[in-house]
């Protein structure tokens, strides 16, 4: 058994489309759709009330001649539930409803009736002011006085815009005041805590100035003048203990570099001695040898 709901349809090898006979029907050809009433009407024939949203299996065609701004329009046609009678209505996309033709009369339609009361005091204000000057007259002074009260209270309504909007500049300009306040306190307060760290940094961590170590090896041959430079002397990070206590320099160093410096030392004392000597213009005499 074949499937009875297939999405492909098998075709012969000698299929040819071009055979297959064309029905040919009317122009305007009338289509049975299924719709509810679009409003509440009333029957002309029987009086039957149809209420809106009743079910009706109608005919719909489109009307030869009749658009709106190239919209087209459609035509329905329904029977009445009582007499069935034919009843027509269709659409109608100036006022996006639709508008009963024939068979029944609209119960309620609200664009209608205000058109037709404004249409009626617009033509009974005319007749009026032909007749009598002086209403004409009042008229004018009317709406004269309306349109100064709306202006009034336009004026009025853009006064307490304006005021709203000044009111809420000056709350956000007080919070934008006090929020720099704020960012400004905190600053202040991140910088004393930032010199309270330095100096503890300090307190701890000295640096010191020491001789360097005697006898070491020059990295490049043209950095000697800043081998010779800091020859002489080195800055070292020296950490204070708890008692604060400085320590010496000395002390921090190894025994081998503390044997070459006291060595060191010495020479450059005896050194100094002679000169002394040599600069005074003393001269000592050496002891000769006794002959026995």
């Amino acid at each position: 058994m074949s499937e009875r709901k297939v999405l492909n349809k098998y075709f012969p090898p000698d299929f040819d489309p071009s055979l297959i006979p064309r029905r040919k029907g009317p122009k305007n050809s009338q289509q049975v759709v299924r719709l509810m009433a679009p409003f509440s009407m009333r029957c002309n024939t029987c009086g039957e009330y149809i209420y809106k949203g009743k079910k009706f299996n109608a005919r719909k065609e489109t009307v030869e001649g009749e658009d709106y701004y190239g919209i087209k329009i459609f035509r329905f046609y329904i029977k009445c539930t009582l007499c069935s009678a034919e009843i027509t209505f269709k659409t109608d996309p100036k006022n996006t409803d639709y508008a009963a033709e024939h068979g029944a009369s609209r119960n309620f339609e609200p664009w209608r009736e205000e058109q037709v009361v404004e249409e009626e005091d617009r033509l009974a204000r005319l007749e009026e002011e032909e007749n009598n000057p002086m209403k004409a007259l009042e008229n004018r002074t009317v709406d004269a006085k309306r349109e100064m009260d709306i202006l009034d209270a336009l004026q009025d309504i853009k006064a307490r815009n304006a005021r709203n909007d000044r009111a809420g500049q000056s709350i956000d300009l007080v919070a934008r005041v006090t929020a720099e306040e704020v960012e400004t306190e905190e600053e202040r307060q991140r910088r004393l805590e930032e010199e309270e760290d330095n100096e503890i940094v300090r307190q701890v961590f000295t640096k010191m100035s020491m001789p360097a170590q005697p006898g070491l090896p020059s990295t490049s041959a043209s950095s000697e003048a800043s081998v010779a430079a800091s020859s002489t002397s080195r800055t070292v990070t020296v950490k204070r203990k708890a008692d604060d206590v400085e320590p010496d320099v000395l002390s921090l160093l190894p025994q081998s570099n503390r044997t070459v410096l006291d060595g060191k030392s010495t020479t450059t004392a005896k050194k100094a001695k002679l000169d002394l000597k040599n600069k005074l213009g003393i001269k000592v005499a050496k002891k000769g040898k006794v002959a026995v």
